[in-house]
This record gives structure tokens, sequence and C-alpha cells, in this order.
């Protein structure tokens, strides 16, 4: 099945996900309540000792951030073009809704790798909540996520760190599938 967005079963819309492109999305985004809902499902993730090891921050003021992002860039980078201060711009604007998730490991007997690792798992339930919602989303990193400046600006300090930007939107066309492993080659059943 290479429908983009099957819905019929959990499986299937599983089975059917795909990324779309950011600046590609158009609206409409998901409103409030959708919203509150994929957030709520992507929570719904394992998590040994229940540290809420994450955290989101949904940005709203696009144009505020884009500022801020922009400001940054430059700092670091103050000879940068024109199409490079464009594309900072672009990443900051691109698509109707931008969540940013930071992984916020707490202070436990539970190693940081596997509270990374729930963190990991939210970031791929936010992509399968927006697509059950009936949304494209698309999970990007790039130079920003790497900034502590960045990170900064959504309240976040080490050991915290950006583990992605999801855009969520409305694809502005059909969707391209990508190449997928083969299963053979990546499957190993251990005898024992």
């Amino acid at each position: 099945m290479d429908a983009f967005n099957d819905r019929a079963t959990a499986a299937t819309l599983i089975a059917t996900r795909r990324s779309g492109k950011a600046r590609d999305m158009v609206a409409p985004g998901p409103d409030a309540a959708q919203l509150a809902s994929i957030l709520a499902s992507a929570a719904r993730v394992p998590d040994h000792g229940k540290l809420f090891p994450w955290r989101f921050v949904v940005v709203a003021d696009r144009a505020a951030f884009a500022e801020r992002l922009l400001a940054i860039y430059l700092a670091a980078k103050p000879d940068a073009g024109r199409l490079e201060q464009e594309a900072v711009t672009q990443f900051a604007t691109q698509a109707p809704c931008l969540v940013v998730v930071i992984a916020s490991p707490r202070p436990s007997h539970i190693p940081v790798w596997e509270q990374e690792l729930s963190a990991g798992a939210l970031c791929q339930n936010l992509c399968l909540a927006a697509h059950a919602h009936g949304f494209v989303a698309n999970w990007l990193t790039g130079w920003a996520a790497y900034d502590a400046q960045v990170l900064a600006l959504f309240g976040g300090a080490a050991p915290e760190r950006i583990a992605g930007f999801f855009y969520i939107g409305a694809p502005a066309k059909a969707l391209d599938e990508r190449p997928r492993p083969d299963m053979a080659a990546i499957t190993r059943v251990w005898p024992g």
C-alpha cells in the first residue's frame, strides 16, 4: 500500500508514513486542539523511571524566531551572504507549525543513553501522531540543533540538547517515496 496517511489501521498508518519537505508544506497546520492531541500522543513513549526526559516548545512567533536565529547565525558568520541569510529565515518560518523537541536528561540512576532513546521515541511518535491527524511532518536538525545559543532561546542549557525541529502542515504536492532498506539485509535471527 502506498497511499499517504492511510489511517485504516495503526499498522497501515505506520507502513505508509513518510516525511514531507518542510519548505513544501502549506496550510492548514494543526489547530490548538489537534496540536495538543499530537503532543499528548507523542509523549506516550517508553520512559524508564518515568522521568519525562524531554519537553516540547511550540514556536508561536515565527518572525521573532527568524530574527533571533538570524542574529545568532550572523554573530558566528558575519560575512554570510544573502542566500545563506534567506536560508536561515526560511528554516525558521517554513510550514504552518513548528515544534522543537528538547532532550532533557534528568539526574537519575537511569542511564542518559536510555533517556535519549526515550526522547528519540518521542520524536518518532510526534511524526506518527501528526500523520494520524492527517498532516505531514518533517524532523530536521542542522546547525541550529547543535548551537548552545539556539538552545538557550528555548530555555535550555547543557546537558539538554535540541533533538529536532518538527514542521507540521499539509503537503503542497504528492510525497515521493524514498528508498527503504532490504529487510533481509538488516534482519538476522539469532539461533541461540
